[in-house]
């Protein structure tokens, strides 16, 4: 039937390549297939089960704040203080427990509460005072990074915290952040079942509730999004409490896997975050993006950054082939959206 519905094109039906044109991860799909194939053929022990379990390790240290800061690029912002919140999450953690000689739980319920507040912070003055989300973040950046290292060697007389491993309820807190599952021989750290969990939950809210389409709007247009009803607020605070959510998982899992908390770590993280969403196709002026593509974004640097291992190149290049995939991603991608406009 040549004229659907009186002629009506919204109930025409799209071809399913046009729909895949659209998908803004497919970019990064095709980057992360070549960086697989490439390492693939350099590098002998690329293949091995136990490096792609370690691959997959590295991509989930990436993927559990990716994901949460690629939902924050849609809707429009960057958090800066994403890499240092993380290290701030487990020295609330490790500082309360070891002070207050208290059940390790207790400290990880208090850093949750306090990074959640953090997150709301960033998220009350960034709609309060109207600032850019780079000036509000880069000052909290700044302000964690001071007293993670000012409030540390105060209270443990040091730049790293002291040890908790023998501690009440440091194995069942071990057990759920940094375990280590064998499956098939080959050890997988839970850490991937966080990610894969984010990823399944973000691609859920973006497709599949409400809450999505106002990510989407906000980073729109804010002033449009306000006018046809969307809170606005609520939703820019939600995205920031999110990435909190993200920080306080990986902070646990840093704590956990280590026993002990150096007050510099993280510091440049955040980029990295940024970078893996990018690569994964988020805009970096909002509205555009997806979950998975963040998901992709992480694997490519986690093959990235083992492959080079694995291939024994000087690791001193890492950050080369990261800027390199960086500028790739944003072309592909760039030009993949503008194949997808010219065919809709």
């Amino acid at each position: 039937m040549s004229a659907v519905a009186g002629g009506d094109e919204r109930l025409l039906r799209t071809p399913g390549w046009r729909k895949l044109l659209r998908r803004p991860e497919l970019g990064s799909i095709v980057g992360a297939i070549a960086v697989f194939v490439f390492f693939a053929l350099v590098a002998d022990s690329f293949l091995k089960p136990a490096s792609l379990a370690t691959m997959l390790y590295a991509a989930s240290t990436i993927g559990i704040m990716a994901v949460p800061v690629a939902l924050l690029m849609i809707g429009g912002d960057f958090d800066l203080s994403a890499g240092v919140m993380v290290t701030t999450s487990a020295l609330v953690s490790t500082m309360f427990s070891f002070q207050l000689t208290a059940n390790t739980w207790v400290g990880v319920g208090v850093s949750l509460v306090v990074t959640l507040a953090i997150g709301f912070f960033n998220g009350y003055l960034r709609q309060r005072t109207k600032l850019p989300s780079f000036i509000i973040t880069l000052g909290t950046f700044l302000m964690l990074t001071g007293l993670n290292l000012g409030l540390t060697k105060a209270i443990s007389g040091g730049v790293s915290t002291k040890s908790i491993s023998d501690m009440e309820g440091f194995d069942s807190a071990h057990a759920l952040f940094a375990s280590t599952l064998t499956i098939g021989g080959v050890d997988f750290k839970v850490t991937i079942l966080w990610w894969f969990g984010l990823v399944a939950l973000g691609t859920w809210i973006l497709l599949r509730t409400r809450a999505g389409n106002w990510i989407f709007a906000v980073g729109g247009d804010d002033d449009a999004a306000r006018a046809v009803g969307v809170p606005v607020t609520k939703t820019r605070i939600g995205l920031y409490l999110g990435v909190a959510f993200g920080a306080w998982i990986s902070g646990q899992h840093l704590l956990f896997s280590f026993d002990q908390v150096q007050s510099g770590e993280g510091v440049g993280n955040e980029f990295i975050y940024i970078v893996a969403a990018v690569i994964g196709g988020c805009l970096i002026t909002g509205g555009y993006g997806s979950a998975i593509g963040s998901a992709v974004g992480a694997l490519i640097f986690g093959m990235t950054s083992k492959g080079i291992v694995y291939a024994e190149w000087n690791a001193d290049w890492f950050k080369f082939f990261l800027g390199a995939m960086l500028l790739l991603a944003t072309l592909l991608n760039a030009w993949v959206r503008k194949r997808a406009e010219a065919t809709s």
